[in-house]
């Protein structure tokens, strides 16, 4: 059987289990979450894949061990999971939905079935991370995230803003470009949106999660530089003037990056919150 996409519903029938094809290897020297020290400065990174279940998941718990600020959400209208049948999907509503309670709907309808897809396992994963999937066009950029306190990461996410976007499929990368268009940038503050194509299966999502590690390491080093060039003081309040050195590099930054996972092909824009 092929791998079993988990945010949206291009799924085959789950009564087959997930496939136990190897994954896309990473390059050998990745050190999975070891990471030099880069200072205390930290850039702040948002994950986005569909439902929030499962990459973008992945990449959160992935950055926030390697201890930078993080959040993440999903672009769908609704949560989708598989179900018994590719016409039967377990669909949940965004910001409404707690992980634990979707874990416990699916433990009691058929714990066989969800726990030989990874379901079970993906969803004891997220309830670890954070209360529930949100949904990217709901969130408030600036808004404080006060409720936010026991989800990993959330330490420099209190502000409600971010400097790095990391998609995980194109069609999520347009979404979060069009909402961004579409909200008319009232910050004034410049954001890099990265997609980074992921296979919507487990065992590629835990490749792409150590990929955005070195990627957040690679910018995050950058930003340093460029940081110490300008001064804490202007590079921290994020405005294009003082961050315009930074934006330029990220390009170079990415084509690097690219060489070292090029089984995760990557599109990269400059827009604004």
């Amino acid at each position: 059987m092929s791998h079993v996409p988990i945010d949206d519903l291009v799924m085959e029938q789950a009564n087959g289990g997930m496939s136990t094809a190897p994954p896309t290897s990473a390059p050998a020297s990745t050190q999975n979450g070891q990471q030099e020290d880069l200072g205390s400065y930290k850039l702040k990174f948002c994950t986005v894949c569909a439902s929030n279940q499962n990459r973008s998941m992945e990449g959160h718990l992935r950055l926030a061990l390697a201890n930078y600020p993080v959040i993440s959400f999903g672009t769908g209208s609704l949560v989708r999971l598989p179900g018994p049948s590719i016409e039967k999907p377990n669909v949940y509503k965004f910001n409404e939905t707690s992980y634990d309670s979707i874990y416990r709907e699916l433990e009691a309808k058929d714990p066989r079935l969800y726990r030989a897809n990874g379901l079970l396992n993906m969803l004891g994963r997220n309830r670890q991370v954070k209360w529930g999937p949100e949904r990217w066009q709901d969130w408030q950029i600036g808004m404080p995230r006060i409720k936010h306190e026991k989800d990993k990461g959330s330490e420099g996410m209190e502000g409600g803003v971010a400097d790095v976007v990391i998609t995980c499929e194109e069609r999520c990368w347009d979404a979060v470009i069009d909402d961004l268009l579409n909200r008319g940038s009232p910050l004034n503050r410049p954001v890099h949106v990265i997609n980074i194509d992921i296979k919507d299966n487990h065992e590629e999502a835990l490749v792409g999660g150590r990929g955005m590690v070195d990627l957040a390491d690679s910018l995050n080093k950058v930003a340093l530089e460029e940081r110490e060039k300008v001064g804490a003081a202007a590079f921290d309040t994020g405005g294009a003037a003082s961050r315009s050195g930074f934006d330029e590099r990220v390009p170079e930054v990415l084509a690097e990056w690219q060489e070292r996972w090029p089984t995760l092909p990557s599109t990269w824009t400059l827009a604004w919150f």
